[in-house]
């Protein structure tokens, strides 16, 4: 019995080395289009009521030599309508600069299943820029809050 248990507890734990190697990766790219998760809302409570979030898109440069060029951050709603483009000029982000963009508490038009979809560039390769949506939100001494890490989709 104890031997399975330290078996799977090494298994486990090897696993989780592995994880942690691949995701401390340092990986250079030219350029990506990332897939952002996003919550307007979330539903709380037996009865399903919705609790309203604001939603700050947060794109980070983690290169600390080259700067990046965002070229869009297109925001989705559930559906996969698009409810706002938000880059109307391509946005420089110099070395180890960041920028956000902001969804209101009020504003549910994206509901649950909404993202942004993020495109950047770059001159040369450097370090793949840190992209995640933080998601806010409070009323009635309760609050919430979370963090969505954006995916690659393509090059």
């Amino acid at each position: 019995m104890y031997k399975k248990i330290f078996f799977l507890l090494a298994a486990c734990t090897m696993i989780c080395i592995t994880a942690t190697s691949v995701l401390s990766e340092v990986r250079l790219k030219k350029g990506q289009t990332v897939y952002v998760p996003a919550y307007s809302h979330v539903l709380i409570g037996p009865r399903g009521h919705t609790f309203n979030l604001a939603v700050t898109l947060a794109i980070r440069n983690t290169d600390p030599h080259y700067p990046i060029t965002v070229i869009a951050a297109d925001y989705f709603d559930t559906a996969g309508k698009l409810v706002k483009k938000f880059i109307g000029s391509p946005i420089k982000l110099n070395p180890m600069a960041s920028t956000h963009l902001l969804i209101e508490e009020a504003d549910t038009r994206g509901g649950l299943g909404a993202n942004f979809i993020v495109r950047w560039k770059a001159e040369r390769e450097v370090n793949a820029p840190i992209i995640e949506s933080v998601m806010i939100g409070g009323r009635s001494g309760q609050g919430i809050s979370f963090i969505s890490p954006g995916q690659e989709i393509s090059e």
